[in-house]
């Protein structure tokens, strides 16, 4: 997770009326997940995933060596 994340809330990622991993006191089990919410945090990693090798890509391309440049 990146710090932003935290403080810039972006759309897709949580859905606070949804949320419901709130404790209580007495809650003794561990809370299980349901298919949605598999399904749902897949895809979230699916987004994030790309969304690194996008970066990685703008990075290279911003800070890369061209075919052009003679080394010394």
């Amino acid at each position: 997770m990146i710090l932003n994340e935290l403080y810039n809330k972006q759309p897709g990622y949580q859905d606070a009326d949804e949320d419901k991993s709130k404790a209580r006191i007495g809650d003794l089990r561990k809370t299980k997940l349901t298919l949605k919410q598999l399904n749902k945090l897949r895809i979230m990693n699916d987004v994030r995933t790309y969304e690194q090798a996008m970066k990685a890509k703008r990075i290279q391309l911003q800070y890369g060596t061209q075919e052009n440049d003679v080394q010394l």
